[in-house]
């Protein structure tokens, strides 16, 4: 099997993705005027999403510039289920211009909300609260599938978990700015996935 039929999709799915949140968190800071503070997480956790983002985003990198490199976390996936990591990336991307082009210039890079934050329900939104971390981790899973590396996939996993964790006291900052009309939203909606 030559490993360039998924490496080529994969650097390409990848760098799609990356582009459109770079593009669209640069354009929130720029349309805000506003720098977020990392400080709000605290400390320990900024510490903690900082080295799991490095290494979440430098595996991928590795394994597109040397596959050899990334051979010691190699799962022995079937042809088929790395051709669905493809099939989930190319999905991820569409989610991934939809969640950033719902929100807007609402998007942080913290739990805080934005000075002049408007709660965002239509789009994706209408259906979850949290879309970037079921649809960010997804996309790294999807990328893991499509190396066929365990490693990769499982930082998907991790991050997921990780911003579940943060994710309460992110939506205590969305209650103390928006009230009611949050504390409603939430009983609309998902954190993570629709509400059936």
């Amino acid at each position: 099997m030559n490993e360039n039929l998924f490496r080529i999709p994969a650097a390409l799915i990848l760098f799609a993705g990356m582009g459109i949140s770079i593009y669209y968190r640069r354009k929130a800071d720029k349309d805000s005027g506003e720098k977020i503070s990392r400080k709000v997480d605290g400390n320990a956790m900024m510490t903690v999403i900082r080295i799991g983002g490095l290494i979440l985003w430098l595996s991928p990198f590795v394994y597109l510039v040397n596959p050899a490199w990334m051979a010691w976390a190699k799962i022995g996936l079937p042809e088929w289920v790395r051709l669905l990591g493809v099939g989930i990336g190319i999905l991820c991307v569409a989610g991934i211009y939809w969640l950033f082009s719902s929100i807007g210039s609402g998007i942080t890079p913290t739990s805080s909300t934005r000075a002049e934050h408007k709660l965002v329900t239509n789009g994706i939104y209408r259906y979850i609260r949290h879309p970037l971390y079921t649809i960010g981790s997804s996309f790294i899973i999807s990328f893991g599938l499509m190396a066929d590396n365990w490693f990769i996939a499982m930082f998907g996993l991790l991050a997921f978990i990780l911003m579940a964790i943060r994710t309460p006291k992110e939506e205590a900052n969305l209650i103390e700015k928006f009230g009611d009309e949050y504390r409603e939203y939430m009983k609309r909606t998902g954190a993570f996935f629709p509400k059936l």
